[in-house]
């Protein structure tokens, strides 16, 4: 089985957050075929290791990705050098990305790689990631999320999510009290506010509050009227989500908020070792190099202040297609991030001696 087919294949399993137990046990064996020592683990991740020689005590470059997706069946097919399907992007394509690029390559004296296919990055549990956090102490972390074969991504913001929800007596709608809907929609409309007056003076969008409501249910049995909402907000660096939260609590007044999700912004400097292993392969390839920051979120946001190691973000892939109806991979480009992580790999894996 080819690099191609293997990709194929993976994206062919579907693995929902919660549901990634075929795929897991696919990875492992196609990780053992290729020579690695795999596994799958105690929370369902699929683990693989590839020592290098004549150390006892091995130093650790973990390439983490994720096997689950969201919900949503994208056509699998190859058409036009793409491979189509769930996943192929976010983020089956750039795990295998690192378990075609490992298996390239010959690991430096006393260097582990370490990759894994962790489970529910998709949900706000981001159960694989909190599973391995403290089993390892790697030197260098890289996670695998598309940044397009010639960049990588060195920062991802943080999160919150809030479910917010209010009730009233019922009543006629042109009575005197306004519905219930609209006690959310003028919360929503306070939080708008705040947060643009947060965001007055701050230029780049990786330095914003950015708030999103995401859904909002409003229902009645004839005595009492509900609504229900869930916001989202991307957080900057830096930002003290505890007061955030006693904010939120005074706009809703009454209602009830739930908090829950959140992961604080990290970033990593371009200056590390692996970042700049990894700049050189890219420009090695006939890359730009360029460096990224994200306003989402990935497993960096978890394990980046666990591990306090150089860390950042590599894989092929066009990240505005994550989670779309037309989610697919230029083939090539997948085939020419495996080339460039090989050469990143080895280099780095020196580096860390």
């Amino acid at each position: 089985m080819d690099a191609v087919a293997f990709l194929e294949e993976l994206v062919a399993i579907e693995s929902l957050s919660g549901d990634e137990a075929r795929a897991a046990e696919f990875l492992v064996e196609r990780m053992a075929a290729l020579g690695m020592d795999a596994h799958v683990d105690g929370a369902g991740n699929a683990v693989g290791v590839r020592r290098g020689p004549e150390a006892a005590q091995q130093r650790e470059l973990v390439l983490l990705g994720h096997v689950d997706t969201v919900p949503g069946r994208v056509p699998r097919r190859i058409e036009d050098g793409k491979l189509y399907g769930r996943g192929s992007v976010d983020a089956k394509g750039p795990l295998a990305t690192f378990v075609e690029a490992v298996a390239r390559v010959e690991p430096a004296p006393g260097v582990s790689l370490v990759v894994v296919g962790a489970v529910e990055e998709e949900s706000a549990t981001s159960r694989g990631a909190r599973f391995v956090a403290p089993l390892h102490r790697p030197e260098a972390c890289l996670i695998g999320e598309p940044s397009g074969w010639d960049a990588l991504t060195l920062g991802y913001k943080g999160r919150l999510l809030v479910d917010y929800a209010a009730e009233q007596p019922g009543g006629h709608s042109a009575g005197p009290v306004g519905a219930v809907a609209e006690r959310a929609a003028a919360f929503w409309r306070d939080v708008e506010t705040f947060a643009a007056g947060f965001n007055a003076n701050r230029e780049r969008l990786f330095d914003r509050l950015m708030p999103s409501l995401r859904h909002i249910r409003s229902d009645s049995d004839g005595l009492i009227d509900r609504v229900e909402a869930t916001l989202g907000f991307r957080l900057p660096p830096d930002f003290d989500a505890e007061s955030f939260q006693a904010e939120l609590r005074a706009l809703a007044g009454d209602a009830s908020l739930r908090f829950y999700g959140h992961e604080p912004a990290h970033t990593s400097p371009r200056t590390t070792p692996l970042a700049r292993a990894m700049l050189r392969a890219i420009r090695k390839h006939g890359g730009e190099a360029r460096c990224k920051h994200k306003t989402g979120t990935s497993d960096m946001n978890v394990l980046g202040p666990v591990w306090d190691c150089p860390i950042a973000a590599y894989g092929p892939g066009d990240s505005k297609l994550d989670h779309t109806p037309d989610e697919h991979l230029v083939l090539a480009e997948y085939e020419r991030a495996i080339a460039v992580l090989a050469d990143g790999l080895v280099e780095a894996g020196y580096a860390l001696r």
